[in-house]
Parts: C-alpha cells; sequence; structure tokens
C-alpha cells in the first residue's frame, strides 16, 4: 500500500474516531449548551496562535492538542471521575481530532504549517 493508501485509511480512521466521540457525547448526560459544546468542539485550534512563538513551539502545542490521546484521557477521567463536564469536553476534543483527519489536517512538522503528516495542506496543497 502506497502513502495515499495510508493517507486514506487515516482519514477513514478519523471519521470514525470523530463519529464514535460524537456518538458518545449525545448519549452522555450534557452539561455544556449546544453552543458551548460547538466552541468546544472549535477550541483545539486555537492552539495554532503558538505559532507566534516559531514554528517549533507553534507545532509542538497545535500537535500537543491534536493528538487522539488527549481527549481519550480527558473523556476518561471524566468518567472515571464521575464528572459529565470532563467526559463532555473529552468526547468532543477527540472529535475534533478525528474531524481534523478526516479532513485530511494532519499533525504539523516543525518545518513548517502547512506540512503535516499526511500530506501538504494550504498553499503547498494547491501547489502541489
Amino acid at each position: 500500500m502506497g502513502d495515499q493508501g495510508l493517507i486514506q485509511w487515516q482519514k477513514a480512521e478519523g471519521a470514525l474516531i470523530c463519529a464514535a466521540a460524537l456518538w458518545l457525547y449525545a448519549g452522555a448526560e450534557t452539561v455544556l449548551p449546544l453552543w458551548a459544546a460547538v466552541l468546544v468542539f472549535f477550541a483545539p485550534d486555537l492552539s495554532f496562535l503558538a505559532y507566534v512563538l516559531g514554528k517549533r513551539v507553534g507545532s509542538v502545542c497545535y500537535n500537543l492538542v491534536h493528538v487522539y490521546a488527549l481527549g481519550v484521557v480527558t473523556l476518561v477521567v471524566g468518567h472515571l471521575w464521575g464528572a459529565p463536564l470532563w467526559f463532555e469536553i473529552g468526547a468532543l476534543w477527540l472529535a475534533h481530532s478525528g474531524f481534523d483527519r478526516m479532513l485530511g489536517y494532519g499533525l504539523k512538522s516543525v518545518q513548517d504549517f502547512e506540512i503535516t503528516h499526511l500530506g501538504p495542506i494550504g498553499k503547498r496543497r494547491a501547489g502541489h
């Protein structure tokens, strides 16, 4: 299987993780109003602001909040502690990471924001 095949698998995996996390969220005791849930879902993208501190810091911060593990850990902590807000945030965070992968937005390289583990994005993709 070539690189494109692996990328397609990772996009499909992202779609499944997004769907599963949204299913967990939908079945949870919801604490957040819908408008706040939408904000939480998109909140990980604020990590791109760390790029003002340089490509290395920016990529580390962006990748830290976009790995599946952060959402899973938050979700599990919420479940174990009986804290529905943490469970909800974890499910939405995990859904966001899957959503990004599904769209082809991968983890960032220290070289540039537009270079990801799933291939180039933005202007680099257009010129690709």
